[in-house]
């Protein structure tokens, strides 16, 4: 084991270091002054074509596929509203320091634009298969949009996204939830045999199932969180200016050690700041365009829920926690990961604070589960064919146990690695096909249906 864990920190060492870093960023940089600032400029907009519609009786005709919009997006958010948004962001601060959440911001400002192109492009290249299904996602534009020749990079994504779902939307998730319910004497295995048993009665259901679960569940937890969040952020109202402080200085400048905090570099911030909040967004890493692609509508439409996405999964969500975190000072404690948000929302809100965190933690381990296990049965779809899907949901709910009684420190460090392993191939189909999406960006906004309503 010792040799695993010697061999998986090497090559996490790799996969974030500074040229993985440079091409993530790099890529939503690129995706943005490409597509003219578009998740900027056009906000407005893309809220009127997303949530916004659900507000209207009327609704233009969509397109085909299995599941409406906001079922899609339910069942993206499901997946990047997760343990990312809690126990991550607790993580990047212990690690990195209050500045690591100015750095998970930048992350997802121009992941944004990385959103909406995997969103529009997933469902650009989608196809319906001879089951009526629709297939779509990262393999799908890589091949068809690069073309046959560029099918080994399609292969090596699937491929990497099948083991991927096994860390960061499976084990993680699992250990998660397992810690987190130790506190009410409830052992891991017994937590692991509940997911099996949960988990496997929605995705078993196959896509519509997970997301007429999803846009029940991803709205409701989303909404209690937020709100435990502002409750205890208004009580600590006069911390806000330091909090905010903290944060924009640490970005810039080391922080020393304090009580139970390290101490961290400049470097550190960075790098646990855009480690994290890819991990808790997902922009770069390409599976939300595997479900994205399912949707009733257009390519360009549906990138507006992919921008709405990486801001209320980031902006909000992570931001709360963050802001939770350090106006309560607890972040000299010693703790880390969930223990940490558990400690400031205990500290902020005695009593039912802690139980912000606890529901919070067991609904978006839940709903990750679900759209995880979609991403990695269609991913090894695309290479074994239908024969795999049963099979690969069966081993799904069996690495959820083993997730729950594994070492939580270990599942991080791999779930990290494998984030980091297949967003390459999807950085490089992002980046060459930045022309195509720009093609249908702007032929979307001459179109009536960017103007009607």
């Amino acid at each position: 084991m010792d040799a695993l864990l010697n061999f998986n920190s090497w090559l996490n060492g790799i996969v974030w270091g500074p040229p993985f870093m440079i091409l993530l960023m790099g890529t939503g940089l690129y995706l943005t002054i490409r597509l003219g600032f578009f998740q900027f400029l056009k906000f407005g907009l893309a809220w009127k074509k997303s949530f916004g519609r659900m507000f209207k009786k009327k609704t233009t005709a969509e397109e085909s596929g299995a599941i409406s919009s906001f079922q899609a997006v339910s069942s993206a958010m499901a997946a990047t509203i997760g343990v990312g948004n809690i126990a991550g962001v607790s993580t990047a601060i212990f690690l990195g320091g209050p500045g690591a959440v100015f750095w998970m911001w930048m992350s997802a400002l121009v992941g944004m634009a990385t959103k909406f192109g995997e969103a529009s492009l997933g469902v650009k290249y989608r196809t319906i298969d001879e089951n009526g299904e629709v297939q779509g996602g990262v393999m799908h534009y890589i091949e068809k949009g690069l073309g046959p020749k560029w099918k080994w990079l399609a292969v090596t994504y699937a491929l990497l996204a099948g083991l991927a779902a096994l860390g960061i939307g499976n084990m993680v998730q699992a250990n998660t939830m397992a810690a987190s319910l130790s506190q009410f004497g409830i052992p891991s295995w017994v937590t692991g045999a509940g997911a099996f048993i949960l988990v496997g009665l929605v995705i078993l259901g196959g896509i519509k199932r997970i997301g007429q679960t999803a846009e029940k569940i991803v709205p409701l937890m989303a909404v209690i969180y937020v709100l435990g969040s502002l409750i205890v952020i208004a009580l600590n109202i006069g911390q806000i200016g330091n909090a905010f402080g903290q944060i924009f200085y640490y970005a810039f400048n080391p922080m020393a050690a304090t009580g139970g905090f390290a101490g961290s570099v400049v470097a550190m911030s960075i790098r646990f700041g855009i480690a994290r909040g890819i991990f808790s967004n997902e922009a770069g890493l390409g599976a939300a365009s595997i479900v994205h692609a399912q949707a009733k509508n257009s390519p360009t439409q549906q990138g507006m829920w992919g921008i709405f996405e990486v801001f209320i999964d980031t902006i909000v969500v992570c931001t709360m926690t963050a802001l939770v975190i350090l106006v309560t000072g607890v972040i000299d404690t010693g703790n880390t990961g969930a223990a940490l948000a558990s400690a400031a929302f205990n500290k902020g809100l005695p009593g039912p604070g802690g139980y912000i965190v606890l529901i919070g933690l067991v609904l978006f381990s839940y709903t990750t589960m679900l759209t995880w296990s979609f991403y990695g049965e269609k991913s090894w779809e695309y290479i074994f064919g239908k024969k795999i899907v049963l099979p690969y949901r069966i081993i799904f709910l069996v690495f959820l146990v083993i997730g729950a009684v594994g070492g939580l420190e270990f599942v991080w460090d791999v779930a990290d690695t494998m984030n980091g392993l297949m967003a390459a191939p999807n950085l490089i189909a992002m980046i060459v096909l930045a022309g195509v999406l720009v093609k249908e960006k702007n032929d979307y906004l001459k179109s009536p249906e960017a103007k009607d309503d």
